[in-house]
């Protein structure tokens, strides 16, 4: 399901216009947007003509709670409307021209693009860029999803348990600049309060009986079954009881050495029944996750550039097996695996499935954030490795991706989902103003 969003909705006019062809349009569009799911709209009724009426809708829409503003220019109208707005709402605005009517009389009915030019010029001139332009018949879908990122980031509340794992110092985050750009807020908890979290019997037994339906488990002892799903019931009851968005967890050294296993097959787990889990600390990746999320993708997951072959113009997304379990190609042997941390695992062992695919990285440096995005496809590969991988085609060479990666430094984990969710997020950074890495 698609992030829930509270959007407010004007329609500015003037009556040297056609204001009452723009009324009809308004009603029209009205009925229009109330089918588009997960969406709260909050409408101006009314057509917003005087200064008065700009300053009665800003008054109202402030007592909304609204993510995110539409402008609609009904026809051309007085400057001051939508700064009256804005003063009192500070979301991003969309600014929506409406096409030409059929002339009459030989006069300009709407003048509407002059209107959204107005409004726009304004803006920017006060210092604004959060907002986008339109000028079509209908809402443009992609932005309102784009408001969808901004809010789950700006509710998020991502957890870290542990730390980032030993020197992975490009996955660290400054937690009040995450704050400041996003809105989202990190809590951490030291690795013992999830070893020692109370969890039923018969949730363990039920863990226990779901991984030996879901994977072959021939290789592990009984001991290593039996913590895996106790770890899967406490991290489930961990992330449940702390009302997390997301969780980021410190995976190694000290889950294999203290608690017995890693958590890589839990985490494969609970990220198919769509709990989202971050390895190795890395909050920027969790928060990756979660903007994937909130576009509506499934199970969205962390993978590594492990390997490129530019002869056969490919890279294997892989990680040590923690994927979604639920993606697994349906093909191979799905089965857990002891050979990670000195034998002690535990991991998921599989390949995924196949499918067009949507690469995200949110990434902190220098004092900002940037986002890398990438389309890409999942074709079939044999089961050759242990862990969980992909063989992954992109749309361009894959040297000139991975140059991308390198030569800005990015952190080498990204999130990955199928489907096709890149506009959306474009339209995300150019309202953070944040660089976009393409």
């Amino acid at each position: 399901m698609k992030q829930p969003v509270r959007i407010g909705v004007v329609c500015l006019a003037r009556t040297t216009y056609d204001y009452l062809a723009a009324k009809e349009l308004y009603e029209q569009i009205r009925r229009d947007l109330a089918s588009i799911e997960a969406v709260a709209w909050r409408f101006i009724e009314e057509l917003v003509i005087s200064q008065e009426d700009g300053q009665a809708a800003a008054t109202r829409l402030a007592t909304e709670h609204i993510d995110a503003l539409v402008c609609i220019s009904g026809t051309f109208h007085l400057g001051h409307l939508v700064l009256q707005l804005k003063r009192e709402l500070s979301v991003p605005v969309l600014l929506w021209g409406l096409e030409e009517l059929p002339y009459n009389g030989g006069k300009i009915r709407l003048n509407s693009v002059c209107g959204v030019n107005l409004n726009a010029s304004n803006l920017y001139k006060s210092g604004f860029d959060d907002y986008t332009v339109i000028i079509q018949g209908s809402i443009d879908e992609d932005w309102i999803d784009a408001i969808r990122v901004i809010k789950a980031m700006k509710n998020a509340k991502i957890g870290i348990i542990g730390y980032r794992a030993d020197g992975f110092f490009n996955v660290g985050v400054q937690d009040n600049l995450l704050y400041g750009q996003t809105g989202a807020l990190v809590d951490h908890y030291e690795l013992s309060e999830v070893f020692s979290w109370p969890v039923e019997e018969q949730e363990i037994a039920y863990r226990k009986q779901q991984l030996i339906q879901l994977f072959d488990v021939s290789t592990l002892s009984s001991f290593q079954l039996d913590k895996v799903a106790e770890l899967s019931a406490k991290l489930n009851g961990f992330y449940k009881a702390k009302n997390l968005s997301a969780l980021a967890i410190r995976c190694w050294p000290e889950f294999a050495r203290d608690f017995g296993v890693s958590p890589c097959a839990a985490m494969s787990l609970l990220q198919s029944e769509d709990l989202i889990l971050a390895c190795e600390g890395d909050i920027d990746g969790a928060l990756s996750m979660i903007a994937h999320h909130a576009l509506g993708a499934e199970t969205p997951f962390l993978f590594d550039f492990s390997q490129i072959d530019v002869q056969q113009d490919f890279a294997l997304f892989w990680h040590c097996g923690v994927a979604p379990c639920n993606l697994w190609d349906g093909v191979c042997n799905r089965s857990l695996d002891t050979y990670f941390a000195g034998g002690k695992g535990v991991t998921a062992d599989f390949v995924l499935k196949s499918g067009e695919l949507s690469v995200l990285r949110l990434d902190s440096a220098r004092g900002g954030y940037r986002m890398f995005l990438q389309k890409a496809k999942a074709v079939p590969m044999e089961k050759l490795l242990k862990g969980t991988y992909m063989k992954a085609v992109f749309d361009r060479p894959v040297k000139e991706v991975l140059d991308l990666v390198l030569d800005n430094g990015l952190a080498h984990h990204s999130s990955v989902v199928y489907g096709t969710y890149i506009r959306p997020l474009v339209i995300a950074a150019k309202l953070k103003g944040w660089k976009v890495i393409e």
